[in-house]
């Protein structure tokens, strides 16, 4: 390994206006270089990047600095290296808790090498199971304790209720599919392709369907006897339509609204008053919230279920930075087949 290394970065370089323009929103850069044999500080570490995870609330963060985002202050920097959750392998240490070799998960920028200073947040992941490195970008990751952390949280389910779960085909909500058909409800699933409702019916959802060839609010009527748990990751008429269905006593896990991502003109909610006359419960849920206190259940529970086949996932794999933009511009249209994972060290 050469002492000095090519550092490719993904930067932002302008805020989209809607959906991202191909080699506009984003810019690939190969001209920062990175001594690797430079003296780290006390504590600081040196890390090549593995993989780096596309998830749809990144676009929220590429709305500029003035932007109120539902994270404060969580907003990307024009010229700088966009960043999200990642798999890192420390090459260099000079922290006694971080050993050469070691993989790592937390949040990492988009380029090739790093040097972390305080990596106090960094998870050392043991992956006793052997699975891919990639799995924990997915249902291992961030996406998956999503699922978890709002489920055990905030559904109250029941054995023998009905839950309707959007964009079940995702990472999220086909982690929350299996979740509530292992404790014994109904479910209820869509997604925005054939192909994808064919994947959740194989999860096991009781009813699936196409949202864009099919009225959501059709299908909710048809079941006639409402939904008791709402698994929101769309927002606008979707959500509209649910809150109709809902029945007394009911309850929404409300996690994102991907339909209102790229718009302009937010859809309007218009029948909200029924959260006062059905008694519904609404949750908005930042993941955040419950990794200090509930990380270590899930990281014992969740990669044993994987591995043993009780949790299925899926992920589909682009390969190097310049792949990143196209993998985000797809997810952001519900074009993306699986979880997207950018490789960048196909040793993964």
């Amino acid at each position: 390994m050469s002492p000095v290394a090519v550092n490719k970065r993904l930067l932002f370089n302008e805020v989209p206006d809607g959906y991202l323009e191909l080699g506009v929103t984003l810019k690939l850069d190969s001209t920062s270089q990175i001594d690797l044999d430079a003296p780290l500080e006390e504590g600081a570490i040196l890390v090549k990047t593995k993989a780096l995870a596309i998830d749809p609330y990144l676009r929220n963060r590429m709305q500029g600095p003035s932007a109120k985002g539902y994270i404060p202050n969580f907003s990307y920097s024009l010229g700088e290296p966009i960043s999200n959750f990642g798999i890192v392998v420390v090459i260099r240490s000079e922290n006694p808790a971080f050993q050469v070799g070691d993989h790592l998960y937390d949040h990492f920028k988009f380029q090739e090498y790093s040097i972390i200073k305080d990596p106090t947040t960094c998870r050392v992941l043991k992956n006793e199971e052997k699975l891919p490195w990639s799995a924990y970008l997915g249902t291992l990751g961030m996406p998956g304790q999503t699922a978890y952390f709002g489920w055990k949280l905030y559904s109250y389910a029941k054995s023998g209720e009905t839950v309707f779960i959007t964009t079940a085909a995702g990472t999220v909500g086909a982690a929350v599919v299996q979740l509530a058909k292992a404790q014994g409800l109904k479910v209820i699933a869509s997604a925005g392709s054939d192909e994808k409702v064919d994947y959740v019916k194989s999860l096991g959802a009781d009813v699936a369907f196409n949202y864009k060839t099919k009225s959501t609010r059709e299908v909710l009527d048809e079941l006639g006897h409402g939904i008791d748990i709402y698994w929101d990751n769309v927002g606008g008429e979707i959500l509209e339509a649910a809150i109709d269905a809902l029945n007394i006593f009911g309850r929404i896990i409300m996690c994102g609204a991907i339909s209102q991502y790229n718009t302009k003109t937010p859809y309007g909610i218009k029948n909200l008053f029924h959260a006062v006359t059905k008694r519904i419960t609404i949750h908005g849920f930042v993941v955040a919230d419950a990794i200090a206190t509930h990380k270590e259940d899930f990281y014992a529970e969740f990669p044993k279920l994987v591995a043993e086949g009780k949790i299925q996932h899926k992920e589909q794999l682009h390969y190097g930075l310049g792949s990143a933009e196209q993998a985000l511009i797809d997810t952001f249209k519900g074009d993306n087949i699986a979880k997207p994972v950018i490789v960048l060290d196909e040793s993964l």
